[in-house]
């Protein structure tokens, strides 16, 4: 299997009709590059705002990142609380809009009538071992600072929450949730259409230049003339907002079909998702028809498919072994944009162009927000984004993301000893 097909979640989600390449030119007053959360959440502000929208996507709707996903809608980001105050100061109020993006993302869901099996009941960031503990201990801390009710579970709690007896402790967080990506953004789509927003797929974007007071953007078989421009297409993207400064790190998960009742009801019997303190992390969740999804960090359709898939199961069995002898049915992977902070980029890239890139990992909620203030930022309505100057290459960036893929690898060949 290769990253061309989005696995379990193309299988589940409603249909989405089909879309066409762009031809010939056309007039906007906001282009936007990239059909993923970010595009399209950016697209339903604009087009709800009264603009003149096309999006355009090498491939399709939730063809990248935004469609390959295990699902969990996490608030903040990978960083301590703390920490991203200190790097972008609390005046940016960039914290506060994350740490209610998954408000966003279910208000959104409500709002618009998206069927993604939207279940919003928490997740759990499980400790593997003391040091593990102990950062969710300081998150912990950090949160309930800020009048956020997370809550600690010890490993008996964390057991019961869990199903599995692999965990010294949980982190609770009631704000997050899990969805069926690919969904989601298939209904963002249809929002953004419905709001008079047009999309055009595949229609590959070859380049942009500024043009009198705006943009001209071209594709293989035509060119959109826009006052405005946003570049969405995070780790699948072009454009400056795609620059060197971002190392691509592969994920993947693998599906087993719906369990019987009686497993699926001894697994996260509340509903969350969940995911370790590992350095190569493993999440795990179930989906709305029970069946159980694992991932990592990892690439298919290398030699390494063999490597991960053998992991997986192991993992399963160690964290549930009633799942013992319970084969996958689904695998697939994709990419996810990391920054050398941990930061996202939100960049000008130009006279009324911007971009965002590199969500680290958490695209669900900050891009849905982070493409709302986009939006709004490039229509000059009031914004709560803090748009930054675009980030300078980092030179390592491809030796980063090839450690990514192959340390994965071998971490999961070593796990055959344990």
């Amino acid at each position: 299997m290769t990253r061309d097909t989005p696995g379990l979640w193309a299988v589940t989600a409603p249909d989405f009709p089909a879309l066409t390449p762009l031809e010939g030119r056309i007039e906007a007053d906001l282009a936007i590059v990239g059909a993923g959360y970010t595009g399209l959440s950016a697209a339903l502000e604009a087009a709800q705002a009264g603009a003149r929208v096309v999006v355009l996507d090498a491939e399709g709707v939730g063809a990248g990142g935004s469609g390959r996903n295990v699902g969990l809608v996490n608030a903040g980001l990978w960083l301590m609380p703390d920490e991203v105050e200190a790097r972008l100061g609390a005046e940016s109020g960039l914290l506060e809009l994350l740490s209610a993006a998954p408000a966003a993302v279910w208000e959104t869901v409500e709002r618009h009538g998206i069927d993604c099996e939207a279940r919003p009941a928490g997740t759990l960031h499980c400790a593997t071992d003391a040091a593990g503990m102990q950062a969710l201990e300081e998150r912990a801390r950090q949160w309930q600072g800020r009048q956020v009710a997370v809550a600690l579970l010890d490993a008996a709690q964390a057991r019961a929450r869990t199903g599995t007896d692999r965990y010294l402790g949980a982190l609770f967080d009631p704000r997050a949730g899990t969805i069926q990506p690919l969904a989601y953004a298939r209904g963002l789509a249809r929002a953004a259409m419905k709001a008079g927003a047009v999309i055009h797929a595949p229609a590959r974007v070859t380049g942009a230049r500024a043009q009198g007071r705006g943009w001209e953007v071209e594709t293989e078989r035509g060119k959109v003339g826009a006052a405005r421009l946003i570049w969405a297409g995070n780790a699948y993207g072009t454009g400056p907002a795609a620059n060197d400064s971002l190392t691509i790190m592969p994920y993947f998960n693998f599906a087993t079909d719906p369990l019987p009742d009686d497993l699926r009801r001894s697994i996260l019997p509340g509903g969350e998702g969940a995911w370790d303190t590992a350095t190569v992390l493993t999440s795990f969740r179930l989906d709305a028809a029970g069946r159980f999804v694992i991932g990592s960090v990892g690439e298919l359709g290398r030699a390494d498919t063999a490597v991960h898939e053998a992991w997986a199961s192991r993992q399963m069995r160690r964290l549930f072994p009633q799942l013992a002898g319970i084969p996958f049915a689904h695998r697939w992977f994709g990419r996810i944009g990391t920054t050398p902070d941990a930061v996202p980029r939100m960049v000008q890239t130009g006279p009324g162009a911007y971009g965002v890139t590199g969500f680290n990992g958490r695209g669900i909620g900050p891009g849905t927000v982070l493409g709302r203030e986009l939006a709004r930022t490039a229509l000059g309505l009031q914004s709560a984004l803090p748009v930054l100057p675009v980030a300078k290459p980092d030179p390592l960036r491809k030796v980063r993301g090839a450690g990514y893929r192959l340390g994965a690898a071998a971490l999961h060949l070593a796990d055959r000893r344990r």
